[in-house]
């Protein structure tokens, strides 16, 4: 009877761990802050591989949100996907790069680098929706203008959202204990 006692007191606990982590990090990761649009000096794609959110930042530059578009190829400049993205033929400027270092915060470093040369004051940031709360969080420590972020749709499951927690809740930790931009 003991044993059973203490079995059900552990699920009941890991329950109600398991209930409280995703309840806190729902609104950081499942429904972030995203913000309104509104016309920018650039709109900036981050990387990863899900590719729906650079054919969102295209759509937006098509639609006339910013003159400039701004690809991370964090895949790899070998990654031929790519290419339909960064080799041009557009009727505003795209220019890609690959991060060094290969994260958000060399993502949000070279934002810093091409806003100073460029004067940008506001941009426009695309992500995946679990990644901006903690995209906004780096690049507004690099880039000290206006930043309004946009979510590219997520993945659906179970499997995906666990890992996307434990993911973007090792990259603030990650974030929080790196200084500086």
């Amino acid at each position: 009877m003991r044993v059973l006692r203490a079995v059900v007191v552990v699920l009941v606990a890991l329950t109600v761990l398991t209930a409280g982590i995703v309840a806190a990090g729902w609104p950081v990761y499942v429904s972030p802050q995203i913000d309104l649009l509104r016309r920018a000096d650039a709109i900036v794609v981050l990387g990863g591989t899900a590719y729906a959110r650079f054919d969102l930042g295209l759509d937006l530059a098509q639609r006339g949100y910013a003159p400039e578009l701004l690809i991370s190829r964090s895949t790899g400049a070998d990654d031929s996907v790519m290419d339909k993205y960064c080799d041009g033929g557009f009727s505003f400027h795209v220019d890609c790069f690959v991060p060094d270092p290969w994260t958000t915060q060399g993502e949000a470093q070279e934002i810093a680098r091409r806003a100073a040369a460029q004067h940008w004051r506001h941009i426009i940031v695309i992500t995946n929706t679990p990644h901006v709360s903690r995209a906004r969080y780096i690049v507004g420590k690099c880039f000290h203008g206006e930043l309004t972020m946009i979510a590219s749709p997520a993945e659906k499951g179970l499997r995906y959202w666990s890992w996307m927690y434990v993911r973007q809740s090792a990259g603030y930790v990650r974030a929080l204990l790196t200084p500086g931009c």
